[in-house]
């Protein structure tokens, strides 16, 4: 079924000023879309709205018939942890676990850390980060937290997976090698990916592209 948005709408601050308006969008399962536009022009925030991340002033988001809203906290955040993956602009790795353990963060909140080892072992080599397991956050630079980002991501082989500019701090040859793996997880199991992403390049690497500005889908 995938997801489908109605009527999305969000509103912040005080006063009160509008990110998003009647956004209605229908992405199907298994397929990879890049939303794209202009700086401000609302896709990391539609992004979130879509990943259940953030809440809507307006409208409402299912995922498979599921409606998210309808999601108590506790049942949301298990239903993220095992069904969804997210990379964001700001890789969020806590400082005191290594990278591999950063990678297993949600294999242990599902108390599957011991069955998900030899992926996460598998993910780091193929993020290009082999011998680096150990090394805490701050011994590594950015490109190299973003793609032990990606690899967390990656780990509990989700359904679904939402990303922030997710090569946004990498280099040219690791970003096509982060593209890789998204398309290769996408094509050989089946995962849906929605990338928000200001490359013209990753947006026309992407089956279909859903262009936002000032708020509204430009087009579909």
């Amino acid at each position: 079924m995938g997801i489908v948005a109605e009527g999305l709408g969000k509103v912040v601050g005080n006063p009160a000023t509008r990110i998003l308006a009647d956004v209605n969008l229908g992405i199907e399962r298994g397929e990879f879309v890049a939303l794209t536009g202009r700086s401000g022009s609302g896709k990391s925030t539609l992004l979130h709205l879509l990943g259940s991340l953030d809440r809507p002033s307006e409208g409402r988001v299912s995922l498979d018939g599921v409606d998210l809203g309808g999601l108590g906290a506790r049942d949301l955040d298990a239903y993220r942890n095992l069904r969804m993956g997210f990379v964001f602009q700001f890789h969020y790795l806590i400082a005191e676990l290594s990278a591999f353990e950063n990678v297993l963060l949600p294999a242990r909140k599902s108390g599957q850390a011991k069955a998900r080892r030899a992926r996460a072992q598998n993910l780091l080599k193929q993020v290009g980060l082999e011998g680096k397991e150990g090394r805490l956050p701050r011994q590594l630079s950015g490109g190299e937290q973003q793609r032990v980002a990606v690899a967390r991501a990656l780990v509990m082989e989700p359904e679904y997976l939402f990303a922030d500019e997710p090569t946004g701090a990498l280099d040219s040859a690791n970003g096509a090698r982060i593209m890789e793996i998204l398309k290769d997880e996408h094509s050989r199991r089946g995962m849906t990916v929605v990338l928000a992403t200001h490359d013209r390049d990753i947006a026309h690497s992407a089956p279909r592209q859903v262009r936002l500005a000032d708020g509204k889908i430009e087009g579909v």
